[in-house]
């Protein structure tokens, strides 16, 4: 996962809103999201050649996603699938915060992180690039490939644009959370991040929706949990572009009690 945008305990039907797209090389296997046979609580996209996933949610009302640190400087070789820490959480049901203390010793192991956790007891945030955990406070946040709200282009458009969708909309509507995450739209050099891959390359990955020879946006995924724990997640899958595109659409309750955040 590449970008994710959210909306924590800012509406008033919805306490978690969350916009997302997955980045990745075209021709690397996936699955789209689905119930796994051997986890059928869970709902999630499959990395197919490591197994784990990037963005999921559970019928127990657990939550998670992550997105790669962006520092080829610091990349890891034989670095162990950092899918696995989603997955390994959605499967499990220790809390967010016990969870991220267990894997807090080894984070160094994986390449750079950035891992969103969630379930009735709050929302978390833990990046194993500088150690940081924190809960998430109520409001409308974003993370791509550096820290959590790290005000890079996409991430300020991505959040101003959520943000006015929300302020517009008692009920959002899918077709304009997906609208805002295929915003092709580039910044001017000026405005773009230092992170190491060079200019030409900065300028293919500033955009909300990535298109390029090999690599871009693979899925953008909608997730709604409402406050009596109804949940909507609908995931686009692309093959290589913003045209045609595959959906799937899945509709449940969580177990009673087992919100995507705590009450008020």
């Amino acid at each position: 996962m590449c970008l994710i945008l959210f909306s924590y305990r800012s509406h008033p039907g919805y306490p978690l809103i969350l916009a997302a797209n997955r980045d990745e090389f075209y021709e690397r296997p996936t699955a789209q999201a689905s119930f796994w046979k051997e986890a059928p609580n869970m709902l999630a996209g499959r990395d197919l050649q490591d197994g784990g996933t990037w963005l999921g949610v559970t019928k127990s009302g657990r939550m998670a996603a992550i997105t790669n640190y962006r520092n080829p400087r610091a990349l890891k070789e034989g670095a162990p699938s950092r899918g696995a820490l989603v997955s390994g959480f959605l499967r499990g049901d220790e809390p967010p915060g016990e969870y991220i203390r267990r894997i807090r010793p080894d984070a160094g192991r994986y390449n750079g992180f950035n891992l969103l956790l969630g379930d009735g007891s709050g929302l978390f945030y833990f990046s194993n690039t500088t150690n940081v955990f924190c809960e998430i406070s109520p409001g409308i946040h974003g993370i791509s490939n550096h820290l959590l709200d790290t005000p890079w282009p996409k991430v300020k458009r991505g959040i101003y644009l959520l943000d006015g969708l929300i302020a517009r909309h008692e009920d959002p509507q899918p077709d304009e959370i997906f609208h805002i995450l295929a915003d092709p739209s580039r910044p001017d050099d000026r405005d773009l991040p230092d992170t190491g891959v060079g200019l030409e390359w900065e300028r293919v990955l500033s955009s909300i929706f990535i298109q390029s020879e090999g690599y871009g946006t693979r899925s953008s995924s909608f997730l709604l949990a409402g406050r009596e724990g109804d949940v909507k997640f609908i995931e686009r899958s692309f093959s290589s572009g913003p045209g045609d595109h595959d959906t799937v659409q899945f509709e449940f309750r969580v177990q009673t009690g087992a919100h995507f955040s705590p009450p008020d």
